[in-house]
């Protein structure tokens, strides 16, 4: 069997960081939306606008739908479920009453997220499905809230804790869920409700609540919730403006893949013979691409499974998999045995082995080709690593140097730059952590001088005047854009096709509204400054009559495409062409000589052209 070297030869974990499956659980979430269905949830909220006889539970299930319409793209992996408390109507492994987990066929009670669920979802009736009663009865002692923790507790049973974030987010509009309940009877609840949250944390699974508050009437932490979260009193003031500015950051959020920060390969820096830093990698910024095409079978929409055979070219018996495999080279065979294929693969350890050090200014810009890769120190495997890459990084720092090492791999070796970046806090926590980034260096064929292939030898190259240098950079100031991140700007174009891909898999009629935060701010550039700089610039470059001359320049081109005579025209005989039927033998731009001397569009592809020749002449 013939090798392709590339696929032989490649480094599956150098480029491709975000397929790796082995790294799928680190960055897994699982969630469990609890959500109160008392009636205090489902009474009508007079609201003024479009929206009006809406309740809380009703624009918590819309935030939850959006949700997960945003989660299904962004993070395909995660898992989700939904359950709601004080219902009438029971449903969970437990059997414990005025809990209901809501779920649809075929899907787990916590499971990845499906376009059924979603669609489900988005209409559910909360009367009628789930019921409703108030949290908790004098007369009894079913204690809704703690049975709902528990319930959500058991659904985030699986998975390793360390290795998946495991999340409870709880909406409710009652701040006090015992006000039924005096005494000590309440205490008693209060007490274990709060032991059950305990022993959640304790498990590592996270309590978030989300509250809702009416006009006027402000949601009270103090009365319960800021003993369950372990609120301080200072982080009173400004936990019900934050838990709502998350409330619409879940319904508003982009339709984009997100990857979480994590660990996405580990590497060596050998600083001299017998000295090295162990390092982790982790990928900062990365393109978003659509995602991977999964080929369904046409008659029963299940997925479809490749698979491939080998057969002997010399007896044709099938044979289960070719014990050796062979490359080309100077026109002889090399075979290769599957377990050599192997081991060569494994040659592939990426070591960085630091070469010198340069001062920051020899560092370029255009330097940088790639997303570069950021590492920070660990001592996992390799005790002191910390100590000794601390020492480095603030010696770099102070020094205003950059490191240039030799970064080995099986496929890519090359040169690359270790820049330290310095930890950078606000009063709100740290912005940037300390550590490096690894900016891979430029071959040398790959900075070529544009000049040399626009001009000749021996031509005078075109500069620009300082008048001309001092208008674009007035220019360029007036438009520059404010703490520009690439994060302003979502993709239209991926956004279109996650929208069509939504509308498709919940059969909505309508596409949802896309905006394309990439167009140009009209209103922006209309200001006076900007006008006055941008002519300024034109001015200095074209000259103020460079409009009048751009205007005089498409009208002689207008008018020589309407009067003018291609040469080919008169080469051949139209009609005689058009009775043997031997136009369809011509070319495009042949058959476009006709329709420009006659005045005819030209638009549309070639049988289009005969068509509209043939009309032309009565045929």
């Amino acid at each position: 069997m013939d090798i392709d070297p590339e696929d032989a030869f490649r480094d599956d974990k150098n480029e491709d960081y975000f397929r790796n499956h082995t790294e799928r659980d680190a960055t897994m979430e699982m969630v469990v939306y609890v959500v109160d269905a008392s009636p205090k949830m489902f009474s009508t909220l007079c609201q003024s606008g479009d929206e009006k006889d809406v309740s809380h539970f009703e624009i918590v299930v819309r935030g939850i739908a959006q949700s997960l319409k945003t989660q299904i793209i962004s993070r395909s992996y995660d898992e989700v479920a939904i359950c709601f408390f004080n219902t009438r109507e029971k449903k969970n492994l437990q059997d414990l009453n005025g809990v209901y987990v809501y779920n649809v066929h075929d899907r787990k009670d916590l499971d990845r997220i499906t376009a059924l669920l979603i669609q489900e979802f988005d209409c559910i009736q909360g009367y009628k499905q789930v019921g409703s009663k108030y949290g908790i009865l004098s007369e009894t002692r079913d204690n809704s809230l703690y049975n709902a923790l528990w319930v959500a507790q058991a659904l985030l049973r699986k998975g390793n804790a360390k290795r998946v974030d495991k999340r409870i987010l709880l909406f409710t509009n009652e701040d006090d869920p015992f006000g039924n309940v005096r005494g000590v009877t309440k205490m008693d609840m209060m007490r274990t409700t709060l032991q059950r949250a305990q022993d959640t944390e304790d498990l590592g699974i996270s309590i978030e609540l989300l509250p809702l508050s009416k006009p006027g009437d402000q949601f009270n932490l103090s009365t319960f919730y800021a003993e369950l979260l372990e609120l301080g009193e200072s982080e009173l003031a400004d936990f019900n403006a934050l838990a709502a500015e998350r409330f619409e950051d879940m319904k508003d959020q982009l339709r984009k893949r997100m990857f979480q920060k994590r660990k996405v390969g580990r590497m060596y820096l050998t600083i001299s013979s017998g000295v090295s830093i162990e390092l982790n990698a982790y990928a900062l910024v990365r393109p978003a691409n659509l995602g991977t095409i999964t080929w369904l079978d046409s008659a029963t929409n299940i997925p479809v499974k490749v698979e491939r055979s080998f057969f002997c070219s010399d007896t044709g018996a099938q044979m289960e998999e070719p014990t050796r495999r062979f490359q080309i080279y100077k026109d002889q065979r090399i075979i290769l045995s599957v377990d050599e294929l192997s081991e060569m693969k494994r040659v592939r350890s990426r070591k960085l082995r630091l070469l010198g050090f340069k001062p920051m200014d020899c560092l370029k810009d255009y330097h940088n080709l790639r997303p570069s890769t950021f590492v920070y120190p660990s001592d996992e495997k390799m005790m002191g690593s910390s100590r000794a890459f601390i020492a480095l990084h603030r010696s770099m720092l102070r020094l205003q140097r950059f490191a240039v090492a030799f970064y080995r791999t099986s496929t890519h070796p090359q040169f690359v730059a270790l820049v330290a970046q310095g930890e950078i806090v606000n009063d709100g926590g740290q912005v940037e952590p300390p550590g490096m980034h690894i900016i891979y260096l430029p071959y040398s064929d790959d900075i070529r001088p544009i000049e040399e292939h626009l001009f000749q030898p021996n031509t005078v190259v075109p500069r620009a005047t300082e008048d001309q240098i001092k208008c674009a950079s007035s220019a360029v100031k007036r438009i520059d854009l404010k703490e520009f991140s690439v994060f302003q700007f979502p993709n239209p174009g991926l956004q279109n096709h996650f929208a069509v891909l939504q509308a498709l898999a919940l059969g909505e009629d309508k596409l949802p509204v896309v905006k394309d935060e990439t167009l140009p701010d009209e209103a922006g550039l209309a200001r006076p400054g900007v006008v006055k700089a941008v002519e300024e610039f034109k001015a200095s470059v074209y000259g103020s009559e460079f409009e009048e001359e751009e205007e005089e320049a498409a009208d002689k081109t207008v008018k020589k495409r309407k009067g003018h005579i291609d040469d080919r025209y008169g080469e051949y005989d139209w009609p005689a062409l058009a009775e043997s039927g031997e136009l369809k033998g011509l070319r495009v731009p042949e058959l476009k000589c006709y329709l420009i001397n006659n005045g005819l569009p030209v638009s549309g592809k070639k049988d289009a052209l005969i068509a509209r020749i043939l009309n032309h002449m009565g045929r």
